[in-house]
């Protein structure tokens, strides 16, 4: 037996509870992780709450780190003791979850379970949105929104890394010096944003907007593009986008929009290993920080959640089993 976070219905966060389950058995290609530290993601969210469709009862959780301590039939490429770590794991508010071998990273010895737990989903969202949705290149103007989340913070060391010019949004002055810490070169708060933008580009706007708010921020996100410029919404913290008219592509400057998704970027064991080892790698040598802004105990799962749909975090929150 093992003590998990469990839903019985969608409803907020009072509907997870720590419960006593059997602990799962790998099947054929799959370890089994005794977990010691859990990401807590906005996807969680949305599952629970009903906003993404889930089967009820309900065990939120695709990120983690940990130890394997069981292999499947057919596991070839670890070995009981191994450190791992995923963004696809199967639910990992828990003490034990199981991890499809291709879908579990190596974890370099310089790197602890928070640090590792914190970093793959925001880590490799970071990676695919600067390397693939769109290729940034030294020079490129970037606004990004929300720049003092776990998404934001990497994305703004990865983006100043690669020699853009970082524009951020941020909310309040605590989250100001986080994004400023991290090097932004520009840190605005929402109101006006897009005309702020266009003031720091004389008038040309930005090349690329990463925008993981949604609903309140994309009109301005539009407007703060240049002419060919590229909306890349991964998100949508205040809400969905509600149905708009293709012509605004047209209008604002021939804008390309594209709303894409980490499994997208995840199709193949070649491509996991090429994002988690470049961010891996950065991490253990210093050159990427990664923020653990809060850590709770597995039956805190529901004040975790409370706190980051009510925004009272700053970078990654963590669960330990």
């Amino acid at each position: 037996m093992m003590h998990a976070i469990v839903a019985s219905e969608a409803g907020g966060p009072e509907v997870l509870t720590l419960t006593e389950v059997d602990r799962p058995v790998p099947g054929p290609g799959q370890l089994l992780v005794k977990v010691a530290a859990v990401g807590v993601n906005f996807i969680d969210t949305y599952k629970r709450s009903g906003t993404y469709k889930v089967p009820y009862p309900f065990t939120p959780g695709s990120e983690a780190s940990g130890t394997v301590e069981e292999l499947g039939d057919g596991v070839t490429g670890f070995s009981t003791g191994d450190r791992v770590a995923t963004a696809e794991g199967i639910n990992c508010y828990a003490g034990y979850a199981l991890i499809d071998e291709d879908k579990a990273l190596p974890v370099p010895s310089g790197v602890d379970d928070f640090t590792a737990a914190a970093l793959p989903l925001q880590g490799i969202t970071a990676h695919y949105l600067i390397n693939s949705s769109f290729k940034v290149e030294p020079g490129h103007t970037v606004l990004l929104h929300a720049g003092a989340g776990g998404v934001g913070l990497l994305l703004i060391q990865l983006l100043k890394a690669r020699g853009a010019r970082v524009i951020t949004t941020v909310s309040t002055d605590d989250k100001e010096q986080l994004a400023r810490d991290a090097e932004a070169d520009h840190v605005l708060r929402y109101d006006g944003f897009a005309a702020k933008v266009r003031e720091l580009t004389d008038g040309t706007g930005a090349d690329v907007v990463y925008d993981g708010v949604g609903k309140d921020t994309f009109d301005g996100s539009l407007e703060a593009l240049r002419i060919r410029g590229t909306l890349v919404l991964f998100g949508a913290a205040s809400g969905p986008v509600p149905p708009f008219d293709p012509q605004r592509l047209n209008s604002g400057g021939s804008l390309y929009l594209t709303r894409p998704t980490i499994a997208h970027f995840l199709r193949n064991a070649e491509e996991r290993r090429w994002r988690s080892n470049e961010l891996f790698a950065a991490v253990a040598d210093g050159s990427l920080k990664v923020r653990v802004g809060g850590r709770y105990d597995l039956a805190e799962a529901a004040q975790a959640h409370d706190d980051l749909e009510q925004r009272r975090t700053t970078g990654k929150v963590i669960l330990v089993p």
